[in-house]
């Protein structure tokens, strides 16, 4: 039986999931992580991998050691460093790349958006906008926030806040989607929320946030996401799974 081509999945999401653990039945899958999660969904069967590369050079030297044959990004829309430096490293290596990326969230009738283009900007317009903010935005940026006046804050995250906290008087929770419209409704209400603070994350998984802010009409900071990286980009699995079968019947 020939070698399976040696595929690395850069992984977070999902999708990255349910790609290792389909693509695993005819590639062997390496699946990386950045490692910030404490406790993340992983694939079963593959070989994991956790923590940085330490940037495109020596990810090409992984890439070259490892002898992988493809690489498909379906790291978080917002994980654009990564993304980035993926593509550099396969450009240098002459390897295929492929970005799984779901399809943003569009605004509907009866959003209210505030669009920023980064944290910091939504940290601005917080404060002409609400008084209690749900922040949903991940750990690393809430020091943006920091030093808001007049805005107080609950946060929801996968894993609790880090010792150093940079707001100590959030109420905070902890929850891995999917959430229900239900649920995120009695969240908002319980909290008194009158703004959510969102990265357009897009999927199904941390929507219902959004369909509630729309139910009980509160407005959304929603931060746009960074321009993808140059190259081939598909919004499914089965479509980055057709991409993976093609390359082994081109070879």
């Amino acid at each position: 039986m020939a070698d399976r081509p040696k595929v690395l999945i850069l992984g977070g999401t999902a999708e990255a999931v349910e790609l290792a653990n389909t693509a695993a039945a005819n590639h062997d899958i390496t699946y990386s992580l950045a490692g910030r999660t404490r406790t993340p969904a992983l694939p079963a069967d593959v070989t994991v991998r956790s923590g940085g590369f330490g940037g495109a050079v020596a990810l090409t030297r992984w890439l070259t050691s490892h002898r992988i044959a493809a690489v498909v990004d379906a790291t978080h829309p917002f994980a654009d460093t990564i993304a980035r430096n993926a593509v550099l490293a396969c450009v240098e290596r002459s390897l295929p790349h492929l970005k799984l990326m779901r399809p943003p969230w569009e605004p509907l009738s009866g959003d209210d958006w505030h669009v920023v283009p980064d944290i910091a900007s939504a940290a601005t317009a917080l404060q002409h906008i609400g008084g209690r903010a749900f922040l949903s935005v991940g750990r690393q940026e809430l020091g943006a926030f920091a030093g808001i006046e007049g805005v107080a804050f609950v946060i929801r995250s996968i894993d609790p806040p880090e010792s150093a906290n940079p707001l100590p008087e959030a109420v905070y929770l902890t929850g891995r989607g999917p959430f229900t419209f239900d649920r995120e409704t009695d969240l908002l209400k319980a909290n008194d929320i009158d703004v959510v603070v969102s990265k357009n994350a897009g999927g199904d998984a941390t929507y219902a946030k959004i369909a509630a802010a729309r139910a009980l009409s509160i407005p959304v900071v929603m931060v746009a996401r960074p321009a993808p990286p140059p190259g081939a980009t598909v919004g499914t699995v089965d479509a980055a799974l057709d991409w993976l079968n093609s390359l082994e019947t081109a070879t």
